[in-house]
């Protein structure tokens, strides 16, 4: 068993990246093993089967709190890009919560290549889109593999992303305000896929 080295704040500091919260203690281990897109491949035994994929979302702590929402509502996982994503930090692992050690945040080189493997294995890949007449409860009515898929905090899904669904749909919201947060967003339309 390997023993802990006492250090100083300021020897451990200078171990960890700039801001990492650390409450005194600092480990090193190995990357959590994602089982990459092909462990998606084999339908769950009973209930719904939900895959996030983020296109282009940056920020640590959304990417986190969306883990959390996975978690939660008992998505399979979160689908991330690695030129556009940030790596699982201690922010991006604070905001998680613990989830990222229960939902795989699986990183591939080309989103839309993840879509078309993911409509292989059957899964519906339904776009969160406002400017769309179809809601996302309708959407997901019938189906039973979703492969949600929402865009960045500013721009929203990229064209070739949007044209690699087969369904855009919407949040019910009443127009007061134009959009939510991308992982209030994510916990919301989670909701809707579960609940019928």
């Amino acid at each position: 068993d390997p023993q802990p080295d006492t250090a100083d704040r300021l020897r451990l500091e200078g171990l960890l990246p700039p801001g990492a919260v650390h409450q005194g203690i600092a480990l090193l281990v190995d990357p959590l093993d994602d089982g990459g897109i092909e462990g998606l491949k084999d339908e769950l035994p009973d209930g719904h089967d939900i895959v996030l994929l983020l296109d282009h979302v940056t920020d640590p702590r959304n990417i986190g709190a969306i883990l959390r929402s996975a978690a939660a509502f008992g998505a399979r996982a979160v689908v991330v890009t690695d030129r556009h994503a940030p790596e699982a930090t201690g922010a991006l692992a604070k905001a998680a919560s613990g989830a990222l050690e229960l939902v795989p945040l699986i990183r591939v080189t080309n989103l839309a290549r993840a879509l078309d493997q993911l409509a292989e294995y059957g899964y519906w890949r339904v776009g969160l889109e406002m400017e769309t007449d179809k809601t996302l409860a309708e959407a997901v009515r019938d189906i039973r593999r979703t492969a949600l898929v929402l865009g960045a905090e500013d721009e929203g899904l990229r064209r070739l992303t949007r044209e690699k669904c087969d369904f855009l749909a919407k949040l019910p919201m009443s127009g007061a305000i134009e959009s939510l947060n991308v992982s209030a967003a994510a916990a919301v339309a989670l909701y809707e896929c579960v609940r019928g």
